[in-house]
């Protein structure tokens, strides 16, 4: 069976960035790409990765959880930070409890922007996102973001940018908590290790060839994506910046020092 390369899609955004890093071999243009999405595959529909492009900082912001999405399914999502410009910093959660006036008033007034925990990030930083959290990326920073695939976004607070606000839907669902700290931890590039093993979606690390109980876990369907090194599905190399659905791991050659991230659906692994 020949490799299922996943297409892409390259998304604009006022945040992004013009020329983007390598791998992204990009023409250099008037486009700010902020996202680029590979489009899931039929055998793995709810699972959708993106790598983000930061040039400016992303508004303020929540998910939903499935019971008050429209959709019915929520957005729970994890980052990777693979790049960051010196002092980069991403917001999660608040630095201290705040009921849903306070947050209104804050988003109103703008100043929810200093109540909000800002951390410095480097690469090897992850995070995991639970719907309700609030939270914003700031400037400088690649990160690849695995998440439940839906497109719900509501913008409590967006630096005076001419873009719709949806403060009532944001309200309903955000969390005026702390971030977490269990919900971060630091990746060495060099490791294996499970990194998601949630109700939504799957995710793991391999440096080189699995180990046993880790092939244990990489049940297929599977996306792939690699890092770093040599990496092939179904006799086909996978660069890096790009993706590929394998149906077992089977179909996948990797490396002695490849870095590559493994997803797949909660369900099927």
């Amino acid at each position: 069976m020949s490799a299922q390369i996943l297409p892409t899609k390259r998304v604009e955004k006022v945040w992004g960035r013009s020329p983007l890093p390598p791998p992204f071999a990009l023409p250099q243009d008037a486009e700010r790409i902020g996202e680029i999405w590979f489009e899931p595959s039929d055998a793995m529909p709810d699972v959708l990765v993106k790598y983000l492009f930061t040039s400016e900082k992303l508004s303020v912001q929540v998910h939903p959880f499935g019971a008050a999405s429209p959709t019915g399914r929520g957005k729970e999502e994890c980052w990777l930070i693979l790049d960051a410009e010196p002092g980069a910093r991403l917001a999660m959660g608040f630095t201290q409890s705040l009921d849903a006036q306070a947050m209104r008033a804050a988003a109103l007034d703008g100043s929810i922007e200093d109540l909000l925990e800002w951390r410095t990030v480097e690469p090897g930083d992850f995070f995991y996102i639970p719907a309700g959290t609030v939270h914003a990326i700031g400037e400088g920073l690649t990160l690849l973001e695995v998440q439940q695939n839906t497109d719900i976004t509501y913008r409590l607070y967006d630096y005076g940018r001419p873009r719709e606000l949806h403060l009532d839907a944001a309200l309903e669902v955000a969390a005026g908590e702390p971030y977490p700290a269990g919900l971060h931890r630091k990746v060495a590039p060099d490791v294996e290790t499970v990194l998601v093993d949630g109700p939504h979606f799957r995710l793991f690390q391999l440096y080189g060839e699995p180990s046993a109980d880790m092939l244990g876990r990489l049940k297929g369907p599977i996306q792939i994506l690699p890092l770093s090194g040599d990496i092939a599905v179904s006799g086909t190399r996978i660069a890096p910046g790009s993706s590929a659905m394998a149906s077992s791991m089977d179909e996948v050659e990797l490396g002695t020092t490849a870095r590559t991230l493994i997803a797949c659906s909660a369900e099927q692994s």
